[in-house]
């Protein structure tokens, strides 16, 4: 120690007097303080600029960029960067010189999203093609990062062709180019699809050039749609519609072909500027109508399966690709309008007779009403004139009542044929829709397929009776039933209708005869083929006032008038005098 201190010696011309007054040289101690400032760099908060790397830990990075003091940087930020060493470039983001404890505070992070923020708008600027890693799937695509700036690459975008597993680019770097930023959100949209599509463009436009009608191509079917299958032929695809997979009918395209599944294909039709190309599968297999059995004829029964059903028929396919129309008309022998889903369904197993057959325009009719026996062929031995069934009601109509006795024939019970007594203004008045009714045959046109029916033929006709008890002048007691504008009908007994006018229903006093009163009526007049019965009222007392004044109107005897007996006038009693003495006073008081 005392020989370190020997060998200090002060300096010659040091001038201890400026050293304890704080001046050397002439030099103030702010003028000093200036002066260092001035060596540092000049920094403000919120710029980024560079820095040099002075020490790493688990928890910080010290980054000096030649201020007063260096800054801290969490060493998270760092993270993406494992191989980051002392003396390393970086740039960094001043978000304060100074904080509380003198710290300079700097960010990493932030200096890379604002570089990156510049460096992503000029490669959407410049179509620059830009290395991106995918970190994770979200929804509908994937989010990637590029320069440090999460973007999101939607699924859509990943590939020409669609994608079925996203999981498989998770963690992988590939190229990108930037289609989208929205500036105020700062979100930015990149491609895959858009750096091969250029590519895929002039493949599109070689292959096409060299497509022809009727040529035969090796595919791939890359997807299945409700409409169609989407076959890539090699850089280009082509649909093969949902009615161009098979001869037969198909519901569902994934019934005949799967996904990847290698298919020949032959080209239907292209369009060189929609780059459209139409493309069949069942082209490549002879038509089923060529192969159908030749001696296959009208009259033949054949087997098949309903496919298609509409209200007007049914399709049903006998052989893949070979189907015959079976019209509602053809599926029951009666004549009623009904729709064909009344018989049949989809899926159903049926047997039906070849009705119509031309192979040249592909089409065949069926029938299957025809392997059930024609109700009309013995009409007239099931159901003779004057035979007595059951039928159905079907509908009415103003003048009569439809009924069927069974399916196929049909039958018209006249209004005037529904009762012998009640007069029927409606059929619904006398039975309904459904209702089960007796009826007796009348008569048969087997052309028209039409039975004449009657239902009060099943009893003897009671006007041969009421001729004799409804005799012209006769009386019955009656009751008003209905009130017409014409006159009013009058319930008699044993179920019989007549009729009376307004001038036959005035009372004894002078008042109108009312709905639902029970009075005496005359018969004023009866016609059995016409069944009509025509009553009155006012008959029933003004006959006998009109015999009463007859009676007191009739002129007596006159006073020269005698009985002669032999020529000889007969002799006056002593009543005779007193009688003409009568009369000849009231004829001088008269005088």
């Amino acid at each position: 120690m005392s020989e370190l201190t020997n060998n200090v010696k002060p300096l010659d011309d040091f001038n201890w007097e400026e050293f304890e007054n704080g001046t050397s040289a002439n030099v103030s101690k702010e003028e000093l303080d200036k002066a260092y400032d001035e060596t540092l760099n000049k920094v403000s908060e919120h710029q980024v600029t560079e820095g040099t790397v002075i020490s790493v830990d688990k928890k910080e990075v010290i980054v000096n960029i030649g201020y007063k003091s260096d800054g801290i940087i969490p060493a998270s930020e760092f993270r993406y960067n494992p191989d980051l060493k002392i003396g390393d470039k970086v740039e960094v983001y001043v978000e304060n010189q100074e904080d509380r404890k003198g710290q300079l505070i700097l960010s990493h992070k932030k200096a890379r999203l604002s570089k990156s923020w510049e460096r992503v708008n000029a490669a959407l600027e410049n179509e620059e093609v830009i290395q991106g890693f995918i970190k994770c799937r979200t929804k509908g695509g994937m989010i990637v990062d590029v320069f440090g700036i999460e973007a999101f690459l939607p699924g859509s975008q990943i590939d020409v062709h669609p994608i079925r597993d996203y999981d498989q680019f998770v963690n992988k770097t590939m190229e990108f180019k930037i289609v989208k930023i929205n500036q105020e959100y700062r979100n930015v949209v990149v491609s895959h699809k858009a750096l091969i599509e250029a590519e895929l463009e002039a493949q599109k436009r070689e292959i096409i050039s060299k497509l022809e009608k009727g040529q035969i191509l090796e595919g791939t079917v890359k997807n299945i749609t409700s409409y169609g299958v989407f076959v890539d032929l090699g850089g280009v695809d082509g649909l093969i519609h949902i009615t161009d997979l098979s001869w037969g009918r198909v519901d569902d395209p994934q019934k005949v072909v799967k996904l990847d599944q290698k298919i020949n294909v032959v080209i239907l039709d292209f369009d060189d500027e929609k780059k459209r190309i139409a493309l069949g599968l069942k082209q490549l297999t002879p038509h089923p109508w060529d192969a159908l059995d030749s001696e296959l004829k009208v009259g033949d029964r054949v087997k098949g399966k309903v496919v298609v059903i509409a209200d007007y028929g049914a399709f049903v396919e006998i052989q893949p690709g070979v189907e015959g129309l079976i019209h509602v008309s053809e599926m029951s022998w009666s004549q009623h309008l009904r729709s064909a889903q009344d018989f049949l369904k989809v899926g159903d197993e049926v047997e039906a007779v070849i009705l119509t057959l031309d192979r040249e325009e592909r089409k065949m009719s069926l029938g299957i009403k025809q392997l059930k026996e024609d109700p009309w062929e013995a009409i007239e031995v099931k159901y003779p004139v004057g035979s007595k069934h059951e039928a159905r009601v079907r509908n009415f109509t103003n003048f009569g009542v439809f009924v069927e006795l069974e399916e196929g024939v049909d039958g018209l019970i006249h209004i005037s044929d529904l009762s012998w007594t009640k007069k029927v203004k409606h059929p619904s008045e006398f039975t309904q829709v459904g209702a089960e009714i007796d009826v007796v045959v009348l008569d048969i046109d087997k052309d028209n397929r039409r039975l004449s029916l009657g239902h009060k033929q099943l009893e003897d006709n009671p006007w041969n009776q009421f001729e004799a008890t409804y005799t012209v002048g006769s009386v019955h007691e009656g009751k008003i039933i209905e009130l017409l504008e014409k006159g009013a009908v009058v319930s008699l007994e044993k179920g019989v209708e007549g009729f009376a006018t307004p001038k036959h229903l005035v009372k004894e006093d002078g008042t109108q005869a009312a709905l639902g009163e029970e009075l005496p009526f005359k018969v004023i007049e009866f016609n059995k083929d016409s069944k009509r019965i025509i009553l009155s009222h006012s008959r029933t007392f003004e006959d006998a006032q009109r015999e009463e004044k007859r009676a007191a109107k009739k002129p007596r005897a006159k006073k020269e008038d005698t009985v002669k007996i032999d020529n000889q006038p007969a002799s006056t009693t002593l009543g005779d005098i007193d009688v003409l003495a009568q009369l000849k006073a009231q004829m001088e008081k008269g005088e």
